[in-house]
């Protein structure tokens, strides 16, 4: 498995589920070469996108943006220390939804045991409502599409781009 793109959410507490939303609009486009996974537990992770090139995780995040607005960051250049200029680490503040181990703790894990994908990039989608019960914001639901062709995108140019780090226009193109 070399390229790997994971819905990470859980689709019964609002905006949570735009990851898994997002992971059927992609795996709709049957992209060659392009395993699409949805998970509900971040600490499902880890053993997910051990041995993959490229891993592109849609979560939704809670950075403050406005609702609905996307965030793309090349993680692997963040645990590199590369800053990116313009791009919050509000990723990192801990799960959103049910859980508290959240995809910046699936991060840590990772690399602590090694076993991280050569390349991690998450694609964010801001969200607003976390509720048990609740459907997708109306703002939310409209970032799926343009979430999908960040994330077809993204799978798309990695055979050009492998090992490059995304600058801020591109995480600000979205």
């Amino acid at each position: 498995m070399r390229r790997l793109v994971i819905g990470l959410g859980c689709g019964s507490c609002g905006d949570d589920g735009v990851g898994p939303v997002v992971a059927g609009a992609v795996r709709e486009l049957r992209l060659p070469d392009v395993h699409v996974v949805a998970v509900e537990d971040p600490a499902e992770l880890v053993p997910l996108w051990g041995g993959a090139e490229l891993v592109v995780v849609v979560d939704a995040i809670a950075a403050g943006g406005p609702p609905g607005s996307l965030t793309v960051v090349d993680l692997t250049a963040r645990l590199e220390g590369a800053a990116v200029a313009g791009v919050d680490d509000g990723w990192m503040r801990g799960g959103v939804g049910r859980y508290a181990f959240g995809l910046a703790a699936a991060v840590q894990l990772g690399r602590a045991l090694h076993r991280l994908p050569e390349r991690l990039v998450l694609v964010g989608v801001e969200g607003s409502v976390f509720a048990a019960g609740a459907p997708l914001s109306p703002v939310v639901a409209d970032a799926v599409r343009p979430a999908s062709r960040a994330v077809a995108e993204l799978v798309a140019l990695e055979p050009a781009s492998a090992g490059s780090a995304l600058g801020s226009a591109y995480a600000d193109r979205w």
